[in-house]
């Protein structure tokens, strides 16, 4: 009898995983006449009806099942844990509808299960028809948490929590009920079930500021985390403390951001940490673009605590402070130009970054070994074709996509196999990402915080022959994972100057951009191209919003523009800059970049009044709506000024491709020689510096000088026909035949 039983509840389960209802239901009716008394047969033909749509059928079976019942709570129970199981399988197969629909049953049958609850709040962040309901099942949780608080699933509130803080992100309305429900979530733990909610917080908290440009958001629920540290969790108190400088700094609140880190500074204990905190000082000085005298004095503490940190090669450093010491020297371009010190000193942390990150990940520093080693016995002939990675979190809307978008497009698909690693976590990668990235790879990996191992074996797989990274110490990720080898050739190309890391083995660079003398400092083998490091085929204008008379500017004036966002404000330069408008009459300067508005105009009033200038000849414009329009505005322009000691990139080839003059300043190290190279592959001379007195008679003869003005501008717009600068074709097939010729020597060797 039992063996036959057993037979059809297996048929009713597959009856279940088909789908196939009426047949289960036909089952447990005919099971319920034969032994009235099972109250499980009521349950789940109860449960059948539910899904087959017949609601008001299935509540009125489990009420004639329960209303027959000698001991209601444990069959309750039992109907619970059935419902309970259906649920989580629809969860488990994303059929979030009936998940949903299911556990709302078992709300009405017990209310007060706090861990049903959490489970709808869940489903619907999934469920966008039920958004609505999201303000009134988290009021619920907060009220039943408090007294359910020893039945709670710890981990299923963190999961939550995480859940709806990135349902947070598209349902902005719903933030005072999601605060809330934190706070609560927060304040009903101690010790470490608190700190464990913590840390789910602050990781999505550093997810709103990293990659979905909120924040504003980062800093209001860090700040509520801040608030809930225990008092014997030092450590963790001052991790949020540095996480909440970065996104005040990020929100553009850098009064706080600066004076938060100072906090940190105070409170760091150990040599790693005062640089640390250090440059997050740094940080904010330089974005907020005002403080330049502090910045620089920060800078040289920066250096000193550096210098000790390399002598003293302490064992107390965490793999948190290691990818932070990566860019602790992020700023020294900024200020001075003195490639061959600061190679040098960059040279050296980073060799003790990526020591502290091979002891770490020493088992996968092992593995990656022993796997290059075989690659390396295997590589016996060219290979065709190569497999060429590009690792980088900007395969987005960034400069540096607007200007390697174009070897993607050209890439030869007979003979490279192009993969993307991006660095990046949203669910929602936009059309500009798709069309000149994703669509263009051979193929494309999406990666989020802290996946490195997964990225590593992600690599291998891949068979990478040579790994290019895009990012260099723009971003901490990416030299920790560029620390570890995991191909047999690593390059770095176009982010930013070489990070100095030992693992790279190329600086891809050009003839103009790195003097000869480079050789001497870079650690790197610098691979210069027969021309130029970098070419476009152009940028995308747009309608221009921007006119004269709305800046109140005169149509004969001669306008002066810079872009200048506060880590390139060098006071120095800036003071040169201001002579030229003092010479220059009828002259206007547009500036534009990010910053702190308020103390921006405080600083460049009391340079214009250094330098005589009548500060209402200074004008600072807003944001542009979009890229393509801020190209089309640069037309309101006579002259850019180029920044110095780091030049633009992308800025100086959008004012190129605009056809207008440029000033620029030709220093030693790589980011002072940027436009230089540029204007050199765009075949303009006029406007290239090597001196501060050049410098100021380019600027004041491209302002007197309507004629040599439109020559220059006529100049530009025949370079697209001719010049290198504006031939991306051309040059994706000079990095090809450098990725070969790299290849070539690495059989040879």
């Amino acid at each position: 009898m039992n063996q036959l039983v057993n037979e059809w509840q297996k048929q009713a389960k597959q009856y279940l995983i088909d789908e196939q209802y009426s047949y289960a239901i036909k089952l447990y009716e005919e099971a319920i006449e034969k032994e009235p008394e099972v109250k499980n047969y009521y349950w789940n033909l109860g449960l059948f009806l539910l899904l087959q749509g017949q609601e008001a059928e299935a509540q009125f079976t489990w009420f004639t099942g329960l209303s027959e019942l000698a001991e209601a709570d444990g069959d309750t129970q039992e109907l619970l844990e059935i419902l309970e199981t259906e649920a989580n399988r629809r969860t488990t197969i994303e059929d979030f509808h009936v998940a949903w629909a299911i556990r709302q049953h078992i709300r009405e049958i017990s209310p007060e299960n706090i861990n049903n609850l959490l489970h709808i709040a869940y489903l619907i962040t999934k469920l966008e028809a039920f958004k609505d309901d999201c303000p009134e099942i988290l009021a619920e949780i907060c009220n039943c948490l408090p007294l359910n608080i020893d039945n709670c699933d710890v981990r299923l509130l963190i999961d939550v929590i995480t859940e709806i803080l990135v349902y947070l992100t598209t349902a902005a309305e719903a933030l005072d009920s999601i605060f809330n429900f934190v706070q609560v979530s927060l304040q009903a733990y101690s010790d470490t079930y608190v700190m464990s909610i913590i840390e789910g917080v602050m990781l999505q908290c550093i997810k709103f500021s990293a990659f979905y440009r909120r924040p504003d958001l980062a800093s209001k629920f860090a700040e509520l985390c801040l608030q809930q540290v225990p008092k014997n969790y030092h450590l963790e108190y001052t991790e949020i403390l540095t996480l909440l400088s970065h996104f005040y700094q990020n929100e553009e609140k850098y009064t706080k951001g600066i004076e938060t880190a100072k906090a940190c500074y105070d409170l760091s204990n150990t040599l790693a940490d005062k640089i640390c905190a250090n440059y997050l000082v740094m940080r904010g000085l330089m974005a907020s673009g005002s403080y330049w005298q502090e910045a620089h004095s920060r800078l040289q503490d920066q250096i000193l605590l550096t210098q000790q940190l390399i002598e003293k090669e302490p064992d107390d450093v965490n793999i948190v402070q290691v990818t932070r010491l990566f860019d602790a020297l992020f700023f020294l371009p900024y200020f001075e130009d003195q490639p061959q010190r600061n190679h040098t000193i960059q040279h050296q942390l980073s060799s003790f970054c990526q020591s502290k990150v091979i002891q770490y990940y020493s088992e996968s520093y092992q593995s990656h070994n022993k796997y290059l080693n075989l690659r390396k016995i295997n590589s016996t002939r060219n290979t065709v074709p190569l497999n060429i990675g590009y690792i980088s979190h900007c395969f987005k809307r960034h400069s540096v996509s607007w200007l390697c978008r174009w070897i993607f497009k050209y890439h030869n698909p007979e003979n490279f196999r192009i993969h993307c690693y991006f660095l990046h976590e949203s669910e929602v990668l936009d059309n500009f990402t798709k069309n000149h990235f994703i669509n263009q790879s051979f193929k494309f990996h999406q990666f989020g915080l802290r996946n490195h191992d997964q990225i590593w074996r992600q690599i291998q797989e891949d068979e990478i022959d040579i790994l290019i990274d895009l990012d260099s110490l723009t971003l901490d990720q990416a030299c920790e994972l560029m620390s570890i080898k995991s191909a047999p050739i690593q390059a770095t190309w176009l982010g930013w100057d070489s990070s100095g890391l030992p693992s790279i083995d190329y600086f891809i660079a050009d003839p103009y951009v790195l003097p000869e003398s480079a050789e001497d400092y870079y650690s790197e083998k610098i691979w210069r191209l027969p021309q130029t490091y970098i070419a476009v085929d152009g940028f995308e204008i747009d309608v221009p919003d921007l006119r004269r008379e709305d800046l109140g500017i005169p149509n004969d004036a001669i306008i002066y523009f810079m872009t200048q966002k506060g880590y390139k404000r060098h006071q120095p330069h800036l003071h040169l800059q201001m002579k030229i408008i003092q010479e220059v009459p009828n002259s206007y300067l547009l500036i534009k970049g990010d910053a702190d508005p308020e103390k921006t105009k405080v600083f460049f009033e009391e340079i214009a009044q250094e330098e005589g200038v009548d500060f209402s000849r200074i004008k600072f414009l807003p944001y542009a709506r979009s890229e393509a329009v801020h190209r089309a505005n640069l037309q309101i322009a006579d002259v850019v000024l180029d920044t110095y000691p780091y030049n633009g990139a992308t800025t100086t080839l959008e004012t190129l491709w605009m056809g207008l003059p440029l000033v620029t300043r030709v220093g030693e190290q790589f980011s002072a020689r940027n436009s230089y190279t540029m204007m050199m592959n765009a075949g303009i001379t006029e406007g290239i510096a090597w001196n501060e007195k050049e410098y100021l008679e380019w600027g004041v003869r491209l302002g007197k000088d309507e004629k040599l003005r439109q020559q220059i501008s006529w100049k530009l717009r025949q370079s697209r026909h001719t010049s290198p600068l504006w031939n991306a074709k051309q040059f994706t097939y000079e990095m090809e035949k450098a990725y070969q010729q790299m290849w070539q020597r690495y059989l040879d060797s």
